[in-house]
Formats: C-alpha cells, sequence, structure tokens
C-alpha cells in the first residue's frame, strides 16, 4: 500500500506512476478529495468536541437552573452532531482506504517504460539450445509415451487443468522440489513449512487481496483461503511485529502446492502443463533494510539463476517494463528457460522488489535501536523456481531419441536412477 502522505505531498509523481503503468492518474484525485474530506471533517469534530468539553465545564459551574438547562440543551446538539460527524468519518475512511488499496506500487526509475509484456527487455541469454538430430517430442506427447504423465486422470479426479504424474514422473517432480530446497539452505536461506490455508488479513497484507479476489480459491465456511504462492504466508510470519534492525536481513525458503484460477484464453496454452489450477513452487522470500532491497534483489535473482544453471538448461533474464509489472513489485526480473519440444521460453521465476508495499499492509516494521521511530520493512519474493514449467524444460530438453529421458546429473542423487524409461 502506498504512504498516504506520498500521493498528499506528491501528487504528481503518483499520478506520473500510474501513467507509466498504463493505468490511469484519476484514484488520485479521488484519493485527495476524500482525503480532503476526511481531514476537514476531523477539524469539524475536533472543534465540536473542545465546544463540549467547555460547555460541560461551564454547566458545572452553573448555579441557575434555567441557564443550566438551555447550555444542557446546546450540549445534546452537539451530541447529536458530534454523532453525525463521527459517521461521515468513519464513511469516508472507509472509502479513502478502498481507493488506497487498490492503488499498484510505484514502479522503480531504472524500470523501462513499456505498455504490455511484448515490450519486456531481455538484458541477456545464458546457454545454447541443444542440437537434437531427431524429432522433438513435446512433454504432452514425451511424458504419456513414457507412462508419467495422465491427462485423463487429472480430468477424471478434479476436471479441466488438472493432470497425474506417476511413477518416475512424480519421483522427478520430488526430487526437483527437494533439491531446489536444498540449494537456496545453502545459499543462507531458512527453510518454512506453512499453512496452505491461510486468513483473509494474511492475504491482503500480501497485496493479493482485493484486487485478485476473482483468482484466488476461498473456503467460505471457514473464510479461509488457499495460497495462491507461498509470498502470501511468508509475506504474514511478522505482520503486525517491530523487528530489531540487527536481525535484518531475514532470508526464507518455502514450498508449498499454489492454488489459482488461471484465465484460460481458447487456443493459448491448451496444452500440456503449462498452465493449471494447481501447481508446486519453491519461493525465496526476503526482509529487509530499505536501504539494502535494490542490492537484495540481484542476490536474490542470482540465486534462482543458479537452479538453472545447475539443470544445465538455456535460461534468459528480463526486465519487466512499466505496462507489465505486478501489481505489488517496483522491479521485477523474470527468469525463462527453454523448451525446444514447445519451441518456446517458459517463465520459471519472478524476482522483485516490492520496497515497504507489503510491509505497509501487514505492518511489518523495525527499529535500527533502542527507542528510535519505527520503520517500515522492505520485501522481496522469487520463485526458485516454479513448477511444473521446469519439469517441462528438463523432460523436453534431456530427451533422447528413444523417447527416454536422461535425468540431470544434479538430481541423480535424489532420483536414484540416471534415466527415465
Amino acid at each position: 500500500m502506498l504512504d498516504l502522505h506520498l500521493i498528499r505531498e506528491q501528487p504528481d509523481l503518483v499520478r506520473e506512476a500510474l501513467r507509466r503503468r498504463q493505468e490511469s492518474p484519476a484514484p488520485v484525485d479521488d484519493i485527495l478529495a476524500a482525503d480532503e474530506e476526511r481531514r476537514r471533517t476531523l477539524a469539524d469534530l475536533e472543534a465540536l468536541r473542545n465546544q463540549r468539553n467547555v460547555a460541560s465545564k461551564e454547566i458545572g459551574r452553573m448555579k441557575e437552573d434555567g441557564a443550566r438547562e438551555a447550555r444542557k440543551a446546546q450540549v445534546r446538539e452537539i451530541n447529536t452532531r458530534i454523532a453525525e460527524l463521527e459517521k461521515t468519518v468513519g464513511e469516508v475512511e472507509t472509502r479513502l482506504n478502498a481507493l488506497l488499496v487498490q492503488m499498484p506500487n510505484i514502479p522503480a526509475e531504472d524500470v523501462p517504460y513499456g505498455k504490455d509484456d511484448s515490450e519486456n527487455v531481455v538484458l541477456r541469454t545464458i546457454g545454447e539450445p541443444r542440437h537434437f538430430d531427431f524429432e522433438l517430442l513435446p512433454h504432452w506427447d514425451l511424458g504419456p509415451a513414457l507412462g508419467i504423465l495422465n491427462f485423463e486422470q487429472g480430468i477424471k479426479l478434479a476436471g479441466s487443468r488438472f493432470y497425474v504424474l506417476s511413477g518416475s514422473g512424480a519421483r522427478l517432480q520430488r526430487a526437483i522440489i527437494q533439491w531446489m530446497l536444498d540449494v537456496h539452505i545453502g545459499q543462507g536461506y531458512r527453510e518454512e513449512y506453512l499453512p496452505f490455508m491461510v486468513r483473509e488479513q494474511i492475504v491482503f497484507g500480501s497485496g493479493q487481496l482485493p484486487k485478485f479476489r476473482d483468482n484466488l480459491f476461498h473456503d467460505v465456511e471457514r473464510d479461509a483461503w488457499m495460497v495462491p504462492t507461498a509470498e502470501v504466508p511468508l509475506t504474514g510470519l511478522h505482520a503486525g511485529e517491530i523487528l530489531d534492525a540487527s536481525v535484518l536481513p531475514l532470508h526464507y525458503v518455502a514450498y508449498t502446492p499454489c492454488f489459482r484460477k488461471e484465465p484460460m484464453s481458447a487456443g493459448k496454452d491448451v496444452r500440456g502443463i503449462k498452465r493449471g489450477f494447481q501447481f508446486d513452487k519453491v519461493e525465496m522470500f526476503k526482509f529487509c533494510l530499505p536501504e539494502n532491497s535494490v542490492a537484495e534483489l540481484e542476490t536474490l535473482r542470482e540465486n534462482a539463476e543458479e537452479i538453472c544453471r545447475l539443470l544445465d538448461i538455456p535460461y534468459r533474464i528480463k526486465i519487466l517494463c512499466t505496462g507489465d509489472l505486478g501489481f505489488a513489485a517496483r522491479k521485477t526480473y523474470d527468469l525463462e528457460m527453454w523448451a525446444p519440444g514447445c519451441g518456446e521460453w517458459l517463465e520459471v521465476s519472478s524476482c522483485s522488489n516490492v520496497g515497504d508495499f507489503q510491509a505497509r499492509r501487514s505492518n511489518i516494521r523495525f527499529r535500527r535501536e533502542a527507542g528510535a521511530k519505527a520503520e517500515f520493512v522492505h520485501t522481496l519474493n522469487g520463485s526458485g523456481l516454479a513448477l511444473p514449467r521446469t519439469m517441462i524444460a528438463i523432460m523436453e530438453n534431456y530427451q533422447q531419441k528413444d523417447g527416454s529421458i536422461v535425468v540431470p546429473e544434479v538430481l541423480r542423487p535424489y532420483m536414484k536412477i540416471d534415466v527415465i524409461r
């Protein structure tokens, strides 16, 4: 959430940020109008409360009954007016807060301008696509042929956009998750095992609500939300806390399944396991001092890149333009792996600096020293990596002419086999 003081004191900066994001700057004017109405009403309310206090003291000193009763009648009128203004303040604050929580974060200055994802900037490509002397199969043919991927069973069990991994397919998925966690632990992250359902306030604090309400799965009876990413509960770990600066930065990593009502377009992403309502992901998350978040983003990206390098799969790094930047993000790098069977680059990680946006919503602060004013921490998040797209890249890059799949060397100690046949 943006600082109201920032919007009040630098409205043109916020308007320009919305324009860069390809969004209307009109909400800034609505916020300023609601803020002015709220402050004006609060001033009137304070003046009436002062009048009531003065009148109450006068009543206590009055000797003449008629004058005292007349003054009491005035106090009753003041009380009526105070109740009306208190109601007005509540209504205005509700309207103001509703406007504020819909405001996206301000892009960092070095984020390139662009209208949509077609204008994201490829910074560099690492690795060369393998040469194959046979016709490549996409994973949606390769997996079923090996008996490790079954779409029909997934549909029978849960409907469209679900699938079943069997045998070595299930083992491969589990091995990837375990290995990625071990790599990130070695990088200095602390593993957390988290609930897969969380309270609404936790989802709000991460920035998922109210904007993405229609994309989330909600247990109405318990008023609990299935996590769309481990970023949500990781953000909430320190909600409402004031941390000591000496403990920062905090680096966490967690595996969770993720549940999202992904929008499906006719003719796009309809084959295979690239996009679905349930998928697995290993997530990295950081809490840090504000002055360190720029550098922390670079190491976060490097930590995600190491997974790609160790798997020896070609990948590229993009910086998202302003028009494709996520709601809560100030700056984002995407990592994409090459999938030769599909013939496309697949996003396997997004690494973002969120600044104090989530910390304000979750009220996560720190003190630099005892007695110092509490400040908001900065948060960062990054996939390390997301499945099943990492699965797709492994299957398609390591396929062989006979239809088998070579297990990447780093995964063999986890799989206990060298080839999936």
